[in-house]
């Protein structure tokens, strides 16, 4: 072989005789001007061209392992000192698969084939040997000079990068443990079962990013209020990694208290978009909170810049609730509003974030719009259509970005089921006489869904003290709603004055103060709320015995 034609093809070898020299053409330009004599004299003593160099002692001293092979079976032709000292001594003429077993087992052989038919240079990074070092292996073509026998061969030129390979293994290592922090974080802090309301059927999920991107800040969460109503909430915190989760949790506490006091949509977003300011000015989320009530048939909600919800009757039609949207929550100086869209008996909605629909290549509104076909063909329980919509969006678990779906269902009850969901309600005319007229209806209805005697007593007691504290605190107009479940029996008392009654002790002397204390005393959960058009509401509920 002739080493001295061959070493000229080595990776680097022309840029550094070239560099060499330019360089002693700058200095000798240099020296006739600006540099002394003395130092021009010792910049005239002559280098070397790479063609007179000993290439084969020049390639046994690099710590780089080198290897030569030749012919379309790639005989070892040559190996340098650190080669064998890496791998131990080889036998040329050889061909490289029993020469050189390394090679094979770390799959460079094909690659070799492929660099000999191509003519062209390739590079694989980071391979592990067999001696459990790292090494990036570039293969270059090198053809044969003269008196060499014909036929090209391929140079096999090995860095070490052991240092750099554990380096990297170590970055991920702890990459992946600050993810699995994340997650286990994220994922304490949903819901860890969902709370089920009477009247919804619900079911969730939610899938981290893959293993490349650092967990997100989704989040969702159902809240029954009572008196039959549920609270249901979707939200996407800004970023990634433990900050946009830790901020998620604040927020979703901060939903649950403010769900209590049983505010609108827009009063719950109104809040919380003060408090994503104080948590952090430069953390933003988005939002969806929303309201069932199912004597209204509908859904209110507020939206703050997230995606809008999607509805499907019980036709089939798919409609899509896009007003109002505010910007997103931590932007301040927006005033929210609410709005409402049909969620009847019958009817399953979608609540979700941007990872369901969102594409680098793809418009929004088309992802959006491939959903809602999805929804449109998607039956079964609200877990199988949660299931069967991720899927149609390909989420897998290599996915670059969280997701988080919620879907609920109203359900249409009918037979025997439709008797155990009941409703009765009396429109509260004329003055104290409309209080003996509650009480005839409410026993007359209570014995009509026969309930036992207890629980018909109790009902009976709670709309007397309803309605008597409406009739003395309230202003027409005035109703008395009477509804069972197949959980519950719920009073309710509305009228036109807004000021919400409150649980006080009253003294001996009191003539009043007792309505509301008795009826906390005997139900298992009672509140009050105001009205959207003026007035309020003030409910409470019994726990119906088992069978």
């Amino acid at each position: 072989m002739n080493f001295t034609r061959w070493s000229a093809r080595l990776p680097g070898t022309q840029r550094r005789a070239a560099a060499r020299t330019d360089e002693l053409v700058t200095e000798d330009r240099l020296s006739e001007g600006a540099v002394p004599a003395a130092r021009a004299e010792q910049l005239t003593v002559p280098v070397p061209a790479v063609d007179e160099l000993p290439v084969r002692e020049v390639l046994d001293r690099v710590p780089a392992l080198v290897a030569l092979v030749h012919g379309p079976d790639h005989r070892l032709a040559y190996v340098n000192d650190a080669y064998v000292v890496a791998f131990g001594l080889r036998t040329t003429g050889e061909p490289a698969r029993e020469a050189l077993p390394e090679l094979e087992e770390i799959g460079l052989l094909p690659l070799l084939d492929q660099v000999l038919r191509s003519g062209k240079p390739r590079t694989v990074k980071s391979r592990k040997a067999p001696d459990g070092r790292s090494y990036t292996f570039t293969c270059t073509p090198v053809t044969q000079g003269h008196g060499g026998g014909g036929g090209g061969g391929v140079l096999v030129f090995a860095t070490d990068v052991t240092d750099h390979a554990e380096a990297a293994e170590r970055l991920r290592a702890s990459e992946r443990r600050q993810r699995e922090t994340a997650v286990t974080l994220q994922r304490s802090l949903l819901p860890q079962e969902l709370e089920e309301p009477d009247d919804l059927r619900i079911a969730a999920t939610y899938h981290p990013g893959g293993t490349e991107a650092a967990v997100g800040g989704d989040w969702y969460d159902v809240i029954t209020l009572g008196g039959g109503r549920t609270a249901l909430v979707i939200g996407d915190v800004m970023g990634r990694g433990v900050r946009a989760a830790a901020v998620m949790g604040q927020l979703r506490t901060a939903v649950r208290a403010y769900a209590r006091l049983d505010l609108p949509p827009h009063e719950v977003l109104q809040l919380l978009d003060g408090l994503a300011t104080e948590i952090d000015a430069n953390q933003i989320a988005t939002c969806v909170y929303a309201i069932h009530d199912p004597n209204e048939g509908k859904l209110v909600y507020a939206s703050a810049g997230h995606l809008p919800i999607l509805v499907r009757d019980e036709s089939g039609v798919v409609l899509r609730a896009d007003e109002p949207t505010g910007p997103p929550l931590g932007t301040g100086g927006w005033m929210h509003t609410s709005g409402s869209i049909p969620l009847g008996p019958g009817s399953t909605a979608v609540l979700y974030t941007d990872g369901l629909v969102e594409r680098r290549n793809e418009d929004l509104d088309e992802g959006i719009a491939a959903l809602e076909r999805a929804l449109a063909g998607a039956t079964g329980t609200p877990q199988v259509i949660c299931d069967r919509l991720v899927r149609s969006a390909g989420v897998t678990a290599e996915h670059d970005d969280d997701v988080a779906v919620m879907v609920l269902q109203h359900p249409a009850h009918t037979g025997p089921e439709g008797e155990l969901f009941r409703n009765a309600a009396l429109e509260l005319l004329g003055g104290v006489e409309a209080a003996p007229r509650a009480r005839a209806f409410a026993s007359g209805v209570l014995t009509s869904w026969r309930f036992p005697v207890e629980l018909h007593d109790l009902g009976v007691l709670a709309v007397s003290e309803l309605v008597a504290n409406s009739l003395q605190h309230g202003t027409p107009p005035m109703r008395l709603r009477l509804r069972r479940t197949d959980r519950r029996l719920i009073v309710e008392v509305t009228d036109g004055d807004d000021h919400l009654p409150r649980r006080r002790r009253a003294e001996p002397g009191d003539e009043s103060g007792r309505g509301i204390a008795i009826v906390a005393t005997i139900a298992s959960n009672w509140g009050s709320r105001r009205t959207p058009g003026g007035g309020k509401a003030v409910w409470c509920e019994f726990v119906l015995p088992k069978g």
